[in-house]
């Protein structure tokens, strides 16, 4: 899979918007292909809804990975992990994102805006997007988590 072109879809609510925006840069500065769900103004809105919106956007796709922010990213990686085929991750560090995709092959990156400063963001989309799953050990793991409920 590292000879196709990966495309980010994604989805924020009214208090991941900044964030957001700024990961829409940068993501689109890589030269990375990116769908933007998220409201276009900051009226409230419930983050379920952008949530379902990422996550239906990556059925049968495996080319696909979502960002998903909110104000402290937990409401987001809940709502994510209700769907079958999503590993979604809540990152607060650079490290968890790496993890995230070596060890879980997680498909959606989750953050809070209200956690993450710009600089820390920058660092945890850099291993989300560089990272890569080990497979092996883990696979049999990816599995019984796709099995669950």
């Amino acid at each position: 899979m590292s000879d196709v072109q990966i495309t980010y879809v994604l989805g924020a609510d009214h208090a991941g918007l900044q964030l957001k925006a700024f990961v829409k840069t940068f993501l689109e500065q890589k030269g990375l292909a990116v769908i933007d769900v998220s409201p276009k103004d900051n009226e409230r809105v419930d983050y379920p809804d952008y949530a379902q919106k990422v996550c239906e956007a990556l059925i049968n796709k495996a080319h696909y990975r979502g960002i998903l922010i909110c104000g402290s990213g937990i409401g987001m990686s809940i709502a994510a992990n209700r769907f079958k085929h999503i590993r979604a991750a809540l990152c607060t560090d650079a490290y968890m994102a790496k993890m995230a995709r070596a060890h879980n092959d997680a498909n959606v990156l989750c953050m809070g805006e209200r956690i993450s400063g710009i600089g820390e963001a920058q660092s945890i989309l850099e291993a989300f997007i560089d990272g890569t799953f080990e497979g092996q050990r883990h696979l049999m793991r990816i599995k019984k988590l796709q099995n669950l409920g």
